[in-house]
């Protein structure tokens, strides 16, 4: 096994190189200003992101490639810094247990298919998906299979953001009945897929349960950090 998450960081790195490029970090002159600006990222983001009402156009196979580079597209700053603190924390051990390989394969199917899933319950939706999340809530749900006696250090504004520690289990399961109610708020408009961070945390746990159902698992992992959910 890898003495560090080699993957992972590598992952991460993508993540911000692209957004760093992209129209949606505003870093780079070459994508204009203000209306200029904007338009380049409705472009950017129709080009690479997911578009649910045309993902399922029989006559285009492109289209079905987007779940995949959608996975390393952001919208903004604090969506970038969401997803690769947690892919970090959480996708590291995971890698570390799984290998580079399957962590590859578990990352980019659960993400691919979140994001189908979520493509599919608003087929009729013009707005784009991007981000993540849904690979990311896969990694969160293999921690939960993989190290359900870790304790984690998180902040919750109920709490006035102190830092308390947890057991993962509690902390995972907590977020994901939270993910769970908010389905029921998903719209075809700007928002957060929550529908995908559920499919997506599910299918990551069902992976590791499938893959290491056999072997000893519940080794507690080193003390894990963290802010709020992705």
């Amino acid at each position: 096994m890898p003495k560090r998450p080699v993957l992972t960081c590598t992952l991460i790195a993508l993540c911000c190189l692209v957004f760093l490029i992209s129209p949606a970090s505003g870093f780079l002159p070459v994508h204009g200003t203000g209306a200029s600006l904007h338009r380049a990222q409705a472009e950017w983001f129709q080009q690479w992101g997911v578009l649910p009402r045309t993902l399922w156009d029989r006559a285009a196979l492109r289209p079905l490639l987007t779940p995949l580079t959608a996975l390393f597209l952001h919208a903004d700053w604090l969506h970038l810094l969401g997803n690769v603190l947690f892919l970090y924390v959480f996708g590291g051990p995971v890698e570390m247990r799984m290998g580079p390989v399957r962590f590859a394969l578990c990352y980019l199917t659960v993400g691919y298919i979140a994001m189908l899933c979520y493509a599919a319950a608003h087929h009729h939706s013009g707005q784009t998906l991007v981000g993540a999340s849904g690979a990311v809530s896969g990694m969160l749900g293999a921690f939960l299979y993989l190290y359900p006696k870790a304790r984690v250090t998180s902040l919750f504004p109920f709490l006035l953001f102190l830092p308390l520690r947890f057991p993962a289990w509690l902390v995972l399961v907590f977020w994901l009945t939270l993910q769970w109610i908010a389905t029921r708020q998903d719209g075809d408009g700007p928002g957060v897929a929550y529908l995908a961070h559920v499919v997506g945390f599910t299918l990551g746990f069902l992976y590791a349960w499938l893959r290491f159902r056999t072997a000893t698992v519940g080794t507690p992992a080193p003390a894990t950090q963290g802010e709020s959910p992705p």
